[in-house]
């Protein structure tokens, strides 16, 4: 009975139902009045947007269960393993900088779009890194690993991103003024569109959304940032307002003559959960290993995936110009 209560309350949390749940049970309805309320109605939306997703997948004969079945494994894995580090490390973050932060905004309309842009910067921040420096890309690595897009790939990610992530955005939210109560409400908000973002084609063929494609950041461009296609590779680093990409130079609209390709650039089994989950820190160990001298195992660690000590660099930025200058060759 344990197990079966134990996978009950997994399911329920996993779908967001708990505080539908509980409206129902209790029959007070009031709580919707309030903002968690309100929140609790939402959080249920991606869950059953994952749900039709598949059912439409079925219903028209292209489910393939290699494209949910390693972002499943890792939900689950994750579940086990990092369930409360994240939260620990927001607190943590708000405990320490709160108290050195020059000053703090106040919970008005104004002052939470100052908050959501300073959130937005910092979501670059760390993405940016998770893309530049070797040893977050091995984190980072599991998310863009699925070979196909659909919403399930949101739950792909290594135990240890969320908390670094969360360590690098709470702290400069926090020190640039944002209060908790307006930065959970922040992140609720962007995590999730941040799931919503992976909408498969099942569901929207085409991710540009009309109109919205000029005003935020659209399925379409989160497409992009997971291609592997060399003029799509590290862009597209924010989440709803893609004002830091334009800023920074990383912003990429989607081509419609070329075909994005999904994953990563180097060699891997994508139905294999270890090979996710640890390939890249095994290639970076063995990078380190065979490095000589004390500097260039260092460097393995914090220059660019594809960086290398012999000069042959492999990173993003080489990949887009060789291929940009093939392209530009007459």
């Amino acid at each position: 009975m344990a197990i079966l209560e134990t996978l009950y309350q997994e399911l329920i949390s996993f779908l967001g139902i708990n505080n539908l749940l509980e409206l129902f049970l209790t029959g007070n309805y009031s709580s919707l009045l309030t903002l968690n309320g309100i929140l609790g109605v939402i959080s249920p939306v991606i869950p059953l947007l994952l749900l039709i997703e598949i059912v439409r997948a079925l219903v028209y004969k292209r489910f393939k269960i290699e494209d949910y079945k390693i972002p499943f494994l890792i939900f689950v894995l994750n579940r086990f393993i990092s369930r409360f580090i994240s939260i620990a490390a927001i607190a943590f973050c708000i405990g320490v900088f709160e108290k050195i932060a020059p000053f703090q905004v106040s919970f008005t309309w104004y002052w939470f779009i100052y908050g959501y842009v300073v959130w937005e910067f910092a979501h670059f921040v760390y993405h940016y890194l998770g893309h530049k420096v070797r040893i977050f890309w091995c984190l980072h690595s599991t998310h863009h690993a699925p070979t196909h897009m659909n919403l399930s790939v949101t739950y792909a990610h290594f135990f240890l991103e969320a908390p670094y992530a969360d360590v690098i955005r709470t702290s400069i939210c926090i020190l640039a003024g944002v209060n908790p109560p307006m930065l959970f409400l922040i992140m609720f908000i962007d995590g999730t569109w941040g799931s919503f973002i992976h909408v498969g084609e099942n569901i929207m063929k085409d991710g540009r959304m009309g109109f919205l494609n000029r005003i935020i950041l659209t399925p379409s461009y989160h497409r992009v940032h997971h291609a592997k296609n060399p003029l799509y590779m590290d862009t597209n680093f924010c989440n709803l307002l893609n004002i830091w990409d334009k800023v920074f130079g990383t912003f990429q609209p989607e081509q419609k003559e070329i075909k994005i390709a999904y994953g990563i650039t180097r060699e891997m089994d994508p139905g294999n959960l270890w090979d996710v989950y640890f390939g890249e820190l095994y290639c970076l160990w063995k990078d380190i290993r065979k490095a000589p001298g004390i500097g260039n195992k260092l460097l393995y660690i914090v220059m660019p995936p594809g960086w290398s000590h012999t000069g042959d660099h492999k990173t993003a930025s080489v990949v887009k110009r060789a291929s940009l200058a093939e392209v530009a060759a007459p």
